[in-house]
């Protein structure tokens, strides 16, 4: 099996299960046994085709004598998985992609739809330095023209192509040292040793910009505990809680487990997390992380996050609500969000309002609540905040501490953008709680 097969594979199963990429990929590239080399060949592959799946749309419209409806939903596959190599992958000859997708074509499809496959992947190639121009951001970017016009509600005129552009780039790999398994020099050292080009992160010590890690999992330092991987957005999620040793925190809505993990690490492992969510397996990931990682004070509880539990009232000195949202802020990592259906959306403020409404009940007087999300809407994120705070006038928003070198002031929210932070898109509410 080659790297494109496997890409298609995870295409057509995406489209046909209405699933998410990630998952998808991951599964087929260990169906598929590739290596290193490959696994990264159809990562971009896939990824490359759904950011780009609209301007892909729109250049085989272009050649393609008919419409785009009338195809075959796995010619369409094909064709995009071929025009994406013909358009933005420079190094992969045109032979290569025509040819293998004419062979997917024989494979998946019929000798009639490879016909046409061919003659318009080889009309593309000739044309490649002439393609037509796009209409609009929305067909430029591959985001539907409602989710732009949302976004830029939220984000402004000047920032929406910036931000579009963005989420259409390869998200970096930040990884981080455990300080409770391991000295961060050395194991960066071993990591360079190994072949990984690792760049210090601009404003977070022990910390990586990696490059050429292959697949982490088949790290020692990463299966060992010894690095773990976090966006620096979520990370500062974690240290504005201002956890401190020996304290007690909650993470309403933990999983996949990271602000816990971050948190457990400023805390060096002394003191007692609760890491909560609603889904049981989730909670069993939160457990196999913690216990790679060499974390001792973590339990985890099935619970409701918007659903009272007087048990916990006055129990916490930090309680991190990192709540449901849209995660318009981290479609760089998952591009398949931006063809997901907005209307939903619209509900998830409520949502937020009540967990916030709930969690803020279990904090300490004079502890610390955190609300995050990862996403760029205001109204899920400054106009919750600001909502909640109103009616609430025993908590006050207090600055967010940061790392030397963050250069971001805040009066209590703060809003990141990846065009501008090199980071998720990210909105992260630090209050506290009068004495």
């Amino acid at each position: 099996m080659n790297a494109r097969t496997t890409a298609l594979s995870a295409l057509i199963a995406t489209r046909r299960q209405n699933a998410w990429s990630d998952g998808v990929l991951k599964e087929y590239i260990a169906r598929d046994r590739l290596d290193a080399r490959d696994a990264a060949l159809a990562s971009r592959l896939c990824y490359g085709v759904l950011q780009n799946r609209m301007l892909l749309d729109f250049y085989i419209a272009h050649f393609l004598n008919g419409k785009l409806r009338e195809l075959q939903p796995v010619v369409l596959d094909i064709l995009r998985l071929g025009a994406f190599q013909i358009v933005f992958l420079d190094k992969i000859p045109v032979s290569a992609a025509v040819n293998e997708a004419v062979e997917q074509c024989k494979s998946y499809a019929n000798w009639r739809a490879a016909g046409l496959v061919n003659g318009l992947l080889r009309a593309m190639a000739r044309s490649r330095d002439a393609l037509p121009e796009p209409p609009d951001l929305a067909t430029k970017y591959s985001h539907p023209q409602k989710l732009v016009e949302l976004l830029e509600e939220s984000v402004g005129k000047d920032a929406i192509e910036p931000l579009l552009k963005c989420d259409n780039e390869i998200t970096p790999t930040i990884l981080h040292a455990n300080p409770l398994r391991a000295d961060a020099e050395s194991v960066f050292a071993e990591l360079e040793e190994a072949g990984a080009v690792l760049t210090p992160h601009p404003w977070l010590p022990d910390c990586r910009l990696a490059q050429g890690t292959g697949n982490l999992e088949r790290l020692d330092a990463f299966r060992d505990g010894r690095v773990y991987v976090q966006d620096p957005a979520a990370h500062l999620a974690a240290l504005a809680s201002g956890v401190e040793p020996g304290m007690q925190m909650l993470d309403a809505c933990a999983a996949p487990g990271g602000k816990s993990f971050a948190a457990a690490m400023q805390m060096r492992n002394e003191g007692s997390i609760l890491s909560c969510d609603i889904h049981p397996h989730k909670l069993t990931l939160i457990e196999k992380g913690a216990e790679r990682l060499g974390i001792t004070m973590l339990q985890t509880r099935l619970q409701n996050a918007a659903e009272h539990d007087p048990a916990l009232d006055g129990q916490f000195d930090a309680v991190i609500a990192d709540v449901p949202c849209s995660g318009l802020g981290v479609i760089r990592k998952k591009p398949d969000i931006r063809y997901k259906p907005l209307e939903p959306l619209a509900r998830l403020p409520e949502l937020q309002r009540a967990i916030l409404e709930n969690v803020c009940r279990y904090v300490k007087p004079g502890g610390t609540l955190v609300y995050s999300t990862c996403t760029v809407l205001r109204r899920e994120n400054e106009a919750v905040a600001e909502a909640f705070l109103k009616e609430h006038p025993d908590l006050s928003p207090e600055t967010i501490p940061a790392p030397t070198g963050f250069g971001l002031e805040n009066d209590g929210m703060l809003t990141l953008l990846p065009f501008k932070h090199d980071t998720d898109g990210f909105f992260i509410c630090r209050m506290r709680k009068h004495s």
